[in-house]
């Protein structure tokens, strides 16, 4: 997903660059300092998302998106919450308030997300395919990325998103959690709460109320503690 950033302020600016940088697929194309400037590029150039600043001194983000013939998606970046109802009005993706949190920009990105493969067309039902016994094919930015199920540590879920992790990187994809646990193998993955599956190969300790999973600590979930135990100690796979 190509994106560019428009804050007068130049920390406001590489703030984003640093945050995006975290994120798979999401490519920072260009930043600028005023509106002007980026309305000529986007006259030349075609982008799927917008970081924009409102409070800028020749003309704001809100007045810039309103003059937009035709806008791509826009995340209004902004140290001023008392313009979030005019934002949701003008259809933002979402609405951040600096200082940005990761979590908080990670959930208004991959909404975008969400959004561009509707747009294009995606089915989510096929974003994530069992292929064989030992290996899945995950949808993200419009590839199939080809995982083996031995290297997925853990799967987070974001309501209708979810984050693959495996040998330390992220793939995001647009399917929720619950459907992506019906496809995997019941006898290794395990859902640890309402937002983690886990592979037990990778628990390295088991503690009442975490797992650890190299240096990452999981909470088990009270409705999911029955079964994990009953999974993972029963069947030998962590000695008491």
């Amino acid at each position: 997903m190509k994106c560019i950033v428009i804050d007068d302020e130049p920390l406001g600016r590489q703030g984003i660059q640093m945050l995006v940088d975290e994120m798979p697929n999401v490519e920072l194309v260009k930043e600028f300092g005023n509106p002007v400037d980026a309305g000529e590029f986007l006259q030349q150039n075609a982008i799927d998302l917008i970081f924009l600043d409102i409070e800028m001194p020749r003309m704001s983000g809100i007045d810039f998106l309103r003059n937009l013939p035709t806008p791509p998606m826009v995340i209004f970046t902004t140290a001023y919450p008392q313009y979030a109802l005019e934002g949701f009005e003008l259809d933002v993706v979402d609405y951040l308030v600096k200082p940005i949190r990761f979590e908080r920009f990670f959930k208004a990105v991959t909404k975008a997300q969400a959004i561009k493969n509707a747009m294009d067309g995606v089915d989510a039902a096929n974003n994530f395919t069992m292929a064989d016994d030992d290996h899945v094919f995950v949808r993200a930015d419009r590839k199939y990325i080809k995982l083996y199920l031995k290297d997925i540590d853990t799967i987070e879920g974001l309501k209708d998103y979810s984050i693959i992790h495996n040998n330390g990187e992220k793939t995001i994809t647009a399917m929720n959690l619950k459907t992506i646990e019906g496809q995997l193998p019941q006898d290794t993955f395990i859902r640890v709460n309402k937002s983690y599956i886990i592979n037990k190969n990778h628990i390295t300790q088991v503690e009442s109320d975490n797992i650890h999973i190299g240096v990452k600590q999981v909470p088990i979930g009270e409705r999911y503690r029955q079964e994990f135990f009953d999974k993972v100690i029963k069947d030998k796979w962590i000695k008491r």
